[in-house]
């Protein structure tokens, strides 16, 4: 594959995770004229099934991560002057169902749970979400995951955007809780294994 034809792929490959597919022509060798027409489709890259059932594999390996914190420091270790693992596990389980309802019924209700007492706690929090989210997402009708709202009053982006981003909010702070868990000398939990 010539630079071109790695630069018309990687251009068409963010189209189509967006969610808008240009039409790109090349020949059969594949260093045609790389012409791309203006027409632009929408198209679906991923079901919700699918959708959920990823992000459920997140929230799989970032509980085992939350397991495999100590439970004197789940709270109480942080670097650099960070959050502690436990409050940023709080946040992840305060925008989970919250983020769905909202993106079902455009109403975007704070969860707020108290501070729980044990790494034992967090967790019931946690599976409470989980069985929250595996009841709620099926709920989202189908317009909404376009439909744009203003997301808790400060997000304005579509459906599919605050669920990506809540994902994503998700994969960030547990690559925090890899950085803790190393620091404490801690093998966290392999990434693949989901």
């Amino acid at each position: 594959m010539t630079t071109r034809d790695k630069i018309y792929f990687e251009c068409d490959l963010r189209q189509v995770l967006s969610g808008m597919v240009r039409t790109l022509t090349v020949s059969q060798n594949g260093y045609g004229d790389g012409t791309m027409t203006s027409e632009m489709t929408a198209t679906n890259v991923i079901t919700a099934e699918a959708l959920l059932e990823g992000w459920q594999g997140h929230r799989r390996l970032t509980r085992r991560t939350i397991e495999a914190f100590p439970e004197d420091k789940l709270f109480a270790f942080s670097v650099g002057g960070m959050r502690s693992f436990g409050q940023m596990a709080l946040e992840m389980i305060g925008m989970a169902v919250p983020t769905v309802e909202g993106v079902a019924t455009g109403k975007w209700a704070s969860f707020h749970a108290g501070k729980p007492a044990s790494k034992k706690e967090l967790l019931e929090l946690w599976d409470a979400q989980t069985v929250g989210l595996n009841e709620k997402f099926p709920t989202i009708p189908e317009e909404r995951f376009q439909a744009v709202d203003k997301a808790f009053g400060q997000w304005e982006m579509s459906g599919l955007a605050i669920i990506q981003y809540a994902i994503d909010n998700e994969i960030h702070h547990r690559g925090e809780g890899y950085v803790y868990l190393r620091a404490l000398g801690i093998e966290p939990p392999h990434f693949w294994e989901r």
